[in-house]
Parts: structure tokens; sequence; C-alpha cells
């Protein structure tokens, strides 16, 4: 089970996150969700401080898992989205249409799938896979997860919208997942 983390001042700017908390109303967002979170026998968290945060604010002790960290988008870390468009107008597209490229220095898509999907198949592989685990992830991690389980192309990938404080559920096995898709936690209306 994967939930995405709440919302930051970063996101609701189109930033590259560059691994910024939660603000104050992140924080309220996730703890008016906790009572929807279902059990689960493991809990992890992407190694970012948005994940962690959230993981936190649900009520979630979790452990970092370092496979699960946010996509690694090198210099663009913390730029807008509008900044580095129109800056790099040609690197963007080649961004956005080539799942090996890489401009930014980061990751490209193809090793966030890889990395992602590694961790997912090792769930089974290492025996974890027994019990239910829940993982607070960034959505471009969620996303990823969903390309490789469904044996999605990566460019797939651009076509999954991932809201904040949902729950996309895996189940099944490697090679044989089933999907069920952005249940909301949310469980009312909470102030900004």
């Amino acid at each position: 089970m994967l939930i995405s983390p709440a919302l930051n001042a970063a996101l609701r700017e189109a930033r590259f996150d560059g691994d910024a908390p939660l603000d104050a109303s992140g924080v309220r967002r996730a703890r008016a969700a906790a009572d929807a979170v279902p059990a689960a026998d493991r809990r992890v968290c992407g190694a970012d401080e948005r994940c962690a945060g959230t993981a936190e604010a649900l009520g979630l002790r979790s452990e970092p898992e370092p496979s699960l960290r946010g996509w690694d988008l090198g210099r663009w870390s913390g730029q807008r989205l509008a900044e580095v468009s129109e800056a790099e107008p040609e690197a963007v597209s080649d961004w956005l249409s080539g799942p090996s490229a890489a401009p930014h220095g980061g990751e490209s898509l193809l090793d966030l799938c890889t990395r992602v999907g590694g961790w997912l198949d090792s769930l089974h592989r290492d025996g974890a896979g027994d019990g239910r685990v829940i993982a607070v992830v960034e959505p471009a991690v969620v996303r990823a997860a969903i390309v490789h389980a469904l044996g999605l192309p990566p460019q797939a990938f651009w076509r999954l919208d991932v809201a904040p404080l949902t729950l996309t559920e895996l189940s099944g096995r490697s090679g044989r997942w089933n999907l069920r898709c952005g249940r909301s936690l949310s469980t009312g209306t909470v102030a900004p």
C-alpha cells in the first residue's frame, strides 16, 4: 500500500520538490486523515522530509527506505517547472519524451522505475510480502510503482495522476499485481 504525502509549499508553487518539509497546512491535513490509514504489518517511508513528516502526522512509526526516496532531479531540484522550461526548453522536452533522458544530472525515468520496481519485487523475494506493507512515498514513486507492477510502458508514467494523501493499493505478487487506485484518506474539510 502506498500513501502519497500531504502538500507542501514547494508543490503548491510547482517546484521540483528539493526535499522540502511539510508546512502547517500539510501537517493539519495529514493528522486529519490519520484515522483512515489501514493497518499494516510493516511501515516504511521515502527518505524525503515530506514523506517522513506525513508518516509522523499520520501516526505511522515508519522506517526510512532508501529505495523509496523521491525522484532525483539533479540541478533542477528546488526550481519551478516554469523557470526550468523557460531556461532549458529542449532539455525539458527531452526529459518528458525520452525515458532514459536525464538532462538535469539526476535519475532518468527508467532509473526511477527500475529502482522502485526493484523494491516492489523484493517484497516477495525477501519474504517481506507475507504481511501488509504501507509506504508513504512521493507521487513520482507511486507512479513508478504502478508502471512497474502493471508492466506499462514508461511513457504511461506521465499519464498517471496521484493526489496528495491518497492510498494506492498493490496486491498480489511480483509479476502478477492487482491495483486499486487513489482512495482519498481525507475525512472531511480541513482549513488550509
